[in-house]
């Protein structure tokens, strides 16, 4: 996901570690970095509150529950793999919105 500018941070790092950011687990330098790069970037800033819409929803209704860590990391690795096949999907649909060899709409 990218908006097809240069950043000082590429999309993939800030996407990689949009999850820290949210939690507060960045040093101050990232925490402009990633901060920087969201002010400029519409993809990566709409993943960024769709991301943050998750984890405000699983606060809300999980209350104070500690989620056990391999939990956490089968929902992150099953989040990514979600991630690779929507990009997958986004590449393969035509510019002009449907997919390769679909009729145009009448």
């Amino acid at each position: 996901m990218s908006c097809g500018r240069p950043h000082e941070t590429p999309c993939t790092e800030v996407l990689d570690r949009v999850y820290s950011y949210l939690d507060g687990e960045l040093a101050a330098p990232d925490i402009a970095k990633i901060r920087q790069h969201l002010d400029e970037c519409g993809p990566c800033f709409e993943e960024y509150g769709l991301d943050e819409l998750v984890k405000q929803l699983i606060r809300k209704h999980c209350g104070h529950d500690r989620v056990p860590e391999a939990l956490r990391a089968k929902v992150l690795v099953r989040i990514q793999q979600v991630k690779a096949e929507l990009t997958i999907t986004q590449r393969s649909i035509t510019p002009g919105g449907a997919p390769p060899g679909a009729a145009p709409f009448s």
